[in-house]
């Protein structure tokens, strides 16, 4: 016989399956209607902003009352995830322009608060604290409430990553140039920079294992030297190689920033033996000929965390994992595309021409190499016959051209990456990432990649960014604060060269 204690327990069971699958129906039901209701009214032409606004972002609460006040409730944040996710592009500018107008911070309260806080400056310390906190807390805009609350809910966090990389879109774009769309950029990126932090970071390997899946995303999301086929991502999380991502509990199966890694002896100056080796696919591994880890490819995959520091805490770990595995390995280095050198040079290109001064560019002599060797028709400008040359992959295929053009090439990248600033920073994108990050502008590499598409971005010029351990700490702050560059003597004697011959 069945004792009553279970009875009951089984009994509660049941009720709380039927609750549970109640409160379901009742939520799907709910999701159903909110997704009619918004795209009949889209449909209907009738946006609803105003209204769904005013009736999901809460006031901010009092000061008083700010710890005490309790939270909207959770249909809020659907409603207004379900509302955005049903606009168009050009809807959605018009919502976040509202929501970050009107929405925002109460600017007249502001301006009472800080004129009360100079009022206290001759007060205690005490009077003083307070009114600064007051004036803090007023300075929060009342979407930043909302946001919070959105993050709480499924798929939360997701959606606020999605919502950033539209606001980062109208920023590029300049389809508003709303100080107000700044600042909600801003309020974004700093809550996003908190629940990103690197204590809520999971740092995992991707193996062949690892669920499918997450094996397609690596595979879509790699933006640096696109996977073929299930072969090559095979051999990209096989032997000799490694595959690291960060994921986060709130975005589950979604990877966040994906390293790959290349395990060698040497440090490697050619991508097409890393990213093309097929002995590899079912090889096992010699630890004896691992002495270096080369990382080949870093891509994040979420357009809304731009600016959230993550790549270059992703390498740090990566650096203290490899040497667990490896205690014997001694070089880490990266072998990175060059984007935006060609386009950089055919711009410099083109200026010197119009201003007469492409003589000033390369020396008498490596003209009339390029003349020769591109059997210019008399009358054509050289500088002319060089463009033309380098918008095309033709040349690679040349030992002649190859040969005359790679000391001139090297040179002018040499200074493309060390001598091109933006505030005082490195141009190159990837370069200011990995000096950021204590890396020394180690190797320029002549056809170190190919393909169609390094040869059209960097004329098929790779470099090594080199991570000396003990160094990387006094670098960074070098690069950050005083702007310079940590450079090897190869790279700074193409400098030298290019200030030597170039007129510029």
């Amino acid at each position: 016989m069945t004792s009553h204690p279970v009875i009951l327990a089984f009994r509660s069971s049941v009720r709380c399956w039927r609750h549970r699958a109640l409160l379901r129906v009742a939520l799907e039901a709910s999701d159903v209607r909110c997704r009619r209701r918004y795209s009949t009214r889209i449909r209907a032409g009738v946006s609803g902003m105003e209204e769904i606004l005013s009736r999901v972002v809460a006031p901010l609460p009092s000061y008083e009352t700010r710890d005490k006040s309790p939270p909207p409730p959770e249909t809020n944040s659907l409603e207004f995830m379900y509302f955005y996710k049903s606009l168009n592009k050009e809807d959605k500018l018009s919502f976040l322009t509202k929501l970050s107008q009107d929405f925002g911070v109460d600017h007249k309260s502001v301006s009472e608060l800080a004129l009360k806080l100079l009022d206290t400056q001759i007060r205690d310390l005490a009077t003083i604290l307070l009114a600064e906190d007051r004036l803090r807390y007023t300075l929060t805009p009342r979407y930043k409430q909302l946001f919070s609350h959105i993050c709480r809910v499924e798929g939360g966090v997701k959606f606020l990553v999605d919502l950033r990389a539209d606001v980062l879109e109208i920023i590029s774009s300049k389809a508003s140039d709303s100080p107000h769309i700044r600042d909600l950029n801003g309020t974004l990126k700093s809550l996003l920079s908190e629940w990103f932090s690197v204590g809520l970071l999971r740092l995992e390997r991707i193996t062949w294992q690892s669920p499918c899946e997450i094996l397609q995303k690596i595979s879509q999301y790699e933006a640096v030297h696109p996977v073929r086929n299930w072969t090559d991502l095979k051999r990209r999380v096989g032997p000799y190689r490694r595959c690291y991502a960060f994921t986060h509990a709130a975005m589950p199966g979604e990877p966040l920033v994906v390293l790959h890694v290349a395990l060698t002896e040497d440090i490697s100056d050619n991508i097409q033996g890393i990213v093309r080796e097929f002995a590899t696919l079912d090889s096992d591994e010699d630890v004896n000929k691992i002495t270096s880890a080369i990382f080949y490819s870093i891509s994040s995959t979420q357009a809304g965390l731009q600016g959230v520091e993550l790549g270059n805490v992703l390498i740090k770990r990566v650096v203290r994992e490899l040497q667990s595995e490896f205690p014997h390995m001694a070089q880490f280095s990266s072998l990175s595309p060059i984007p935006g050198f060609s386009t950089w040079l055919q711009g410099l290109l083109s200026q010197c021409r119009k201003e007469g001064r492409a003589f000033d560019l390369l020396s008498e002599e490596e003209w009339k190499e390029i003349q020769h060797a591109t059997d210019s028709t008399p009358g054509t400008p050289t500088v002319d016959s060089l463009r033309k040359l380098l918008s095309s992959n033709e040349w690679m295929r040349s030992e002649r051209l190859c040969r005359v053009l790679e000391p001139v090439l090297m040179r002018l990248c040499a200074w493309y990456l060390y001598g091109e600033k933006r505030r005082g920073y490195a141009l190159n994108p990837v370069a200011n990432f990995h000096l950021q990050n204590g890396a020394t502008m180690w190797r320029l590499n002549w056809c170190a990649d190919t393909s169609p598409r390094g040869v059209a971005n960097s004329c098929g010029i790779m470099v090594n960014y080199r991570y000396f351990l003990n160094e990387t700490s006094k670098n960074s702050a070098l690069y950050l604060q005083n702007k310079v560059i940590t450079a090897s003597d190869q790279v700074l004697g193409f400098v030298s060269q290019f200030q030597k011959v170039s007129k510029l």
